[in-house]
């Protein structure tokens, strides 16, 4: 399982005519992009100087040289996941690389080297968002390399993977009900850190691939490329141009561009819904009223005598059954076509907390760690 960290993908544009740009009126975005291209950091010193104003956690700059050390030269069977932005290795940070490091396995971001301004500037998003924010249901940034054309980040080694890896397997054996809930009560503790913090943060692309686990299953957000501040003030939402990812995005985002926290607690009830059954939020290999998960459960959600059809049977009856109508009236709850209705991300923490059970799977962690990679 060590090579299976996460399986980083690119999101899927989605792109609406009633989308209010994030560029003025007359500029295209192209043209702005060349024109805030320059003022993109293009050294470690240019990114600590930009860190700076945001009260930043401190990050160590590594050089490309190091990198090379820490991957073995990038090895292609370090390789942990890729996607549209280049590759993920798995590394090891020795002591004895640099006074004063400590010594830790880390997952190593790499992006492809095109140094296109999209790709530069999720890059920057997450040095810049993970620089600042720390909560145990966030990923570590350790590091970053920005030297020449390199654009890299350096995490914390997440041995157990995305959760959608870990929900989906065909080989692994199926999650257990409480594990489960414990995967959901720590995310939601991570997006109501976000939304919560002094400068409220829009992560904008939720999802299972996004979110990984530990050895004990606590489970961490990541891959804060997408992330966008937050309305502040009396302000109910910010316009941005549409990107995320099919299937999880909230409908009034795509219809209108009308980013809120309410956004996220949308994408929030397909993962919650995603955990509940089993299936994935898009699947083209089911009959065509069950491909997309929200509009297959809804309908079933709202009769009680009905509900728990749509829990996955592969967990083979073996979940409370009032716990499971908690969770999925919340997932009902949080996939309200209206924004307004929408329960909080912290309101969210509070009623996944009496869902949470002890879980007999101790021995199950260990033989997973145990395993040879």
């Amino acid at each position: 399982m060590g090579n299976c960290w996460c399986r980083w993908e690119p999101s899927v544009y989605i792109v609406s005519s009633n989308a209010k740009p994030e560029s003025p009126k007359n500029e295209s975005p192209s043209v702005k992009a060349k024109k805030e291209d320059s003022k993109l950091p293009s050294n470690p010193k240019e990114v600590e100087d930009l860190r700076r104003d945001t009260g930043a956690n401190p990050l160590i700059a590594f050089t490309f040289d190091e990198l090379k050390i820490i991957t073995g030269n990038f090895r292609q069977d370090g390789v942990l996941g890729g996607g549209g932005f280049g590759s993920v290795y798995k590394g090891f940070v020795s002591g004895d690389l640099r006074e004063g490091l400590e010594s830790i396995p880390v997952a190593v971001k790499v992006h492809d080297g095109d140094n296109s301004y999209q790709g530069h500037r999720e890059w920057l998003a997450e040095v810049i968002f993970l620089g600042q924010l720390s909560h145990p249901n966030l990923v570590k940034l350790i590091g970053y390399c920005c030297e020449d054309e390199h654009r890299v980040l350096i995490y914390e080694y997440m041995a157990r993977g995305s959760v959608e890896n870990n929900l989906f397997s065909r080989v692994l054996l199926p999650l257990s009900w409480s594990i489960r809930m414990k995967i959901a009560f720590g995310a939601a503790k991570g997006l109501a850190f976000l939304h919560d913090a002094d400068k409220p943060v829009i992560y904008r692309d939720f999802k299972t691939s996004n979110i990984l686990l530990d050895p004990d299953y606590n489970a961490k957000l990541s891959d804060f490329g997408l992330a966008k501040d937050g309305p502040e003030g009396d302000k109910s939402h910010v316009s941005t141009r549409i990107m995320g990812t099919y299937g999880y995005a909230a409908p009034e985002y795509i219809m209108t561009g009308h980013l809120s926290p309410r956004s996220d607690v949308y994408s929030y009830g397909v993962v919650l819904l995603e955990l509940v059954t089993g299936r994935k939020s898009l699947d083209k290999s089911r009959p065509a009223r069950e491909q997309n998960l929200a509009d297959w459960a809804l309908p079933l959600l709202k009769e009680k005598k009905r509900m728990l059809n749509v829990i996955d049977p592969r967990l083979q009856g073996d979940y409370p059954v009032k716990g499971a109508h908690k969770a999925a009236m919340l997932a009902y709850h949080c996939l309200n076509h209206n924004p307004k209705a929408r329960p909080l991300m912290r309101d969210i923490v509070d009623s996944l907390e009496p869902l949470q059970v002890p879980d007999d799977h101790k021995t199950t962690i260990v033989t997973f760690i145990t395993q040879p990679h």
